[in-house]
């Protein structure tokens, strides 16, 4: 970065020119080309998964990591969970054939070390801990601490399957930019109740198929709901941003300084914090909110529980991609999800924010349990294995896909139900 930019960046900013900001950078239209997927995983110790990994072995495992010739980031999470994100990939071939390559890696090293990756949602055995002491997590923790043990539980036990996709075309179409970002709201419903992997929390069920998107919607919505219903949404996410509450102002030496019910748009209005907003605060700020579906130019969905087995991820991941990439796939996804809305709503008739609508909720309480919800999976698997050949899939890929649609989709079952049959002593054939 220049010494201009430098500047430019460290320069107050007004709130007319966040909004104009925000509003353009939201999502960069285009022809859908790119795929990319960011993979969280629990970490364990092979000889008895049950067992807390120490630091002193979490420090030497990502030590071992960090050599690796990866294709992928690298990155730790607050709570020692380890995340692999892809490079954008021009395919979905490409993009599964790099992961597989850095996660092989990664096991081979991690196995020497005793060490093992679990695909969970949440973390069935163990309390949320912070291991990391980085500025941003503290703040974070004395953030989250002031409204319950939510945000506590996100940051340290908690993880996911995110995918991310191309924002769509300018125009109006089964590609278009303002009618993904409404597949997204609604087929993310579907994806939490047919991926849904985390019923426990220290060893006991919760009641939840996914406890972590449960914990997800006990956040405070200003931080992570998406932005309400709107025709336009570079609009309502603009007004989001300007909206939510700041988490935290970075400092150059000392603890961060963690506001009370601040909004960003009361920081650029004056008065309510000691110095006026940068355009370095507002990237900050934006990475501090944590709705189901980001835009980031590109859409984040990040709704998905991890999921089980070595190659589990590889089918929330070719599923998502052939529902939005697909023409064909898009458009019977959409009207297959439309009619989910009406359990989005209150009694005035308004979609209500995911994730802490009915829909969301019922779908991270029962999974395919829930009959709308598994007539809508199956539907939409359907479309997604008659479009995968088309998207040029790997056979592996595509029977995958078919392996888990006749093992839980087909049956109303989600990864969790396996997960609460083994706890409760239960054979699943």
């Amino acid at each position: 970065m220049s010494e201009a930019d430098c500047t430019e960046h460290d320069a107050p900013v007004t709130e007319d020119e966040v909004e104009a900001l925000v509003h353009g950078i939201c999502f960069k239209t285009g022809p859908p080309a790119a795929v990319g997927v960011e993979l969280e995983w629990l970490v364990h110790e092979l000889r008895a998964p049950r067992l807390p990994v120490t630091p002193e072995r979490r420090a030497a495992a990502t030590a071992a990591l960090r050599a690796l010739p990866l294709s992928s980031a690298l990155t730790v999470e607050p709570g020692g969970q380890l995340e692999l994100s892809s490079l954008p990939a021009a395919s979905l071939t490409e993009c599964v054939t790099s992961v597989s390559a850095d996660l092989r890696l990664a096991r081979r090293t991690l196995g020497a070390l005793g060490l093992g990756l679990s695909g969970l949602g949440q973390d069935p055995w163990h309390p949320p801990r912070r291991l990391l002491d980085d500025a941003r997590y503290v703040a974070m923790e004395r953030y989250f601490d002031r409204t319950g043990p939510a945000g506590r539980a996100m940051m340290c036990s908690t993880a996911s399957v995110q995918i991310c996709l191309d924002a769509g075309y300018e125009e109006p179409g089964p590609l278009g930019h303002g009618r993904r970002w409404r597949l997204a709201h609604l087929l993310g419903a579907v994806l939490v109740a047919a991926f849904a992997n985390s019923p426990l929390d220290r060893g006991r069920p919760t009641g939840w198929r996914s406890t972590r998107q449960a914990v997800w919607a006990a956040i405070e919505p200003g931080r992570s709901a998406a932005p309400p219903e709107s025709a336009e949404p570079r609009d309502a996410w603009a007004r989001h941003v300007l909206d939510a509450p700041v988490m935290c102002v970075r400092t150059p030496e000392g603890p961060w300084l963690v506001p009370e019910r601040v909004s960003f748009r009361d920081w650029l209005r004056g008065g309510a914090l000691p110095r006026p907003p940068t355009r370095a605060d507002v990237d900050y700020h934006l990475t501090t909110l944590f709705p189901p579906v980001r835009p980031r130019g590109h859409l984040e969905l990040r709704m998905i529980d991890a999921q089980p087995g070595r190659d589990g991820w590889l089918v929330p991941l070719a599923v998502t991609e052939a529902l939005f990439e697909d023409p064909q796939a898009a458009e019977r996804a959409y009207r297959t999800v439309k009619p989910l809305a009406e359990r989005a709503a209150g009694e005035d008739g308004r979609v209500r924010p995911a994730p802490r609508n009915p829909l969301w909720l019922d779908a991270a309480r029962h999974g395919l349990a829930d009959p709308e919800l598994r007539e809508a999976a199956a539907d939409c698997f359907t479309a997604a294995l008659e479009a995968l050949p088309r998207r040029g899939a790997p056979a592996a890929v595509v029977d995958a896909v078919g392996a888990f649609a006749e093992r839980h989709v087909a049956r109303g079952r989600c990864p969790a139900d396996d997960l609460l049959d083994e706890v409760n002593g239960r054979t699943t054939t």
